[in-house]
């Protein structure tokens, strides 16, 4: 009788430190479920940096980024995981090497943890603006430790050092493209917002005056740096950074930033520097507007259909684009880093099948040319 006694409390203390153990899984998973970044829509995404959705608020960040934040998580591009794009759309006699704007609104200063939830966000920005480039060009884009919203609230040195980390990502994929993907093809960088930076960066390191410098440019159809600014001393830093001045000219910048004509500066267009911009509806860089009928479509999602004659716009003082037609309160600026007034978010999608276009036509004259040459 003892010994059934004590098989009995044997057997309920093991029943208890299950249910124990049970509730601790359960609620470990919880938390581990809740620590993920969510997987709301992005907006300095292309509409994170564009969507109708409400744009996910980026979480307050200290002044200045933590000097101790392990670097770690560095993609291996050998591996096909690391990129979000590869190779897309065979049959194409040109590349586009394309870089995705800012997705990560929750880091501290930088994307870290590439997990599946923050890669579709990547997917997501980039399948936006994939059409503008996709009739045209085979696509590769990498997965990179970009930069967070957060990081653009740091002051200047602690920017640079997020930046740092971006940019290494993003060079080290563009090697490995040159390296085994290339082969001497025809090419167009493209990216929007951090993208459009990134795009600038890319070409100050691999684009000077070297032997292989020169073998790219001569290869260069264009560099699409939307949403960011190409400045004066860029271009006498960089002689291999040369703003377009028409709508067919090879190997330069297309840049612009839009806004409604009210603001002073931006993150962008900061006070005191000029941006050298060229108006994507009549491909001119001085003010001279262009009416909205110069406009083939904005389109505000991907796979949405055009809606021609939205938006008109003229380049103002600061080099900024003037977007006309269109309310301020329509098209709010969605993340506190921005001031009412700023169109950023919405910088190709007002102006995407002329950009479009634009690529199809760039590229055209650009066979057009290597032919008359050879």
């Amino acid at each position: 009788m003892r010994k059934r006694t004590w098989i009995v409390l044997l057997i309920a203390v093991i029943v208890v430190l299950a249910a124990i153990g049970i509730a601790w899984r359960i609620n470990a998973q919880k938390k581990a479920d809740t620590a993920v970044i969510p997987s709301a829509s992005p907006l300095d995404t292309a509409r994170t940096e564009a969507t109708a959705e409400p744009i996910p608020t980026a979480e307050p960040a200290p002044a200045v980024s933590p000097a101790s934040a392990p670097e770690t998580g560095a993609p291996d591009y050998n591996d096909p995981d690391a990129w979000a794009y590869f190779a897309l759309g065979e049959g194409k006699d040109a590349d586009v090497f394309i870089i995705c704007p800012t997705v990560d609104t929750k880091s501290e200063s930088n994307a870290f943890d590439l997990n599946e939830k923050l890669k579709s966000r990547f997917i997501y920005a980039l399948d936006l603006e994939k059409g503008i480039f996709s009739e045209t060009g085979r696509l590769y884009s990498p997965y990179y430790r970009q930069m967070s919203i957060n990081a653009y609230r740091f002051d200047e040195s602690e920017r640079e050092k997020a930046k740092a980390v971006a940019y290494r990502d993003v060079s080290a994929a563009f090697r490995w493209y040159l390296d085994h993907e290339n082969g001497g093809r025809p090419l167009i960088l493209a990216g929007f917002s951090q993208g459009g930076e990134m795009c600038l960066e890319l070409l100050k390191e691999y684009y000077g005056d070297t032997a292989e410098g020169n073998a790219l440019r001569s290869k260069l159809i264009a560099v699409y740096a939307l949403g960011w600014a190409v400045t004066e001393q860029d271009v006498e830093d960089y002689p291999q950074i040369v703003p377009a001045q028409g709508e067919l000219d090879p190997g330069t910048v297309i840049s612009f930033d839009c806004e409604d004509g009210t603001l002073t500066e931006t993150i962008i267009i900061p006070a005191g520097i000029k941006a050298l911009s060229i108006n994507p509806l009549n491909w001119k860089t001085d003010g001279t507007p262009a009416d909205r009928s110069l406009n083939l479509g904005a389109v505000m999602d991907a796979g949405a259909e055009p809606i021609p004659a939205l938006c008109g716009a003229y380049i103002g003082s600061r080099g900024e684009l003037v977007v006309t037609d269109v309310r301020t309160e329509d098209y709010p600026p969605g993340l506190d880093i921005f001031p009412e007034g700023a169109y950023h978010l919405y910088d190709y999608m007002f102006f995407f099948t002329n950009l479009k276009q634009n690529v199809a036509d760039r590229t055209a004259a650009f066979f057009a040319e290597v032919r008359q040459d050879s």
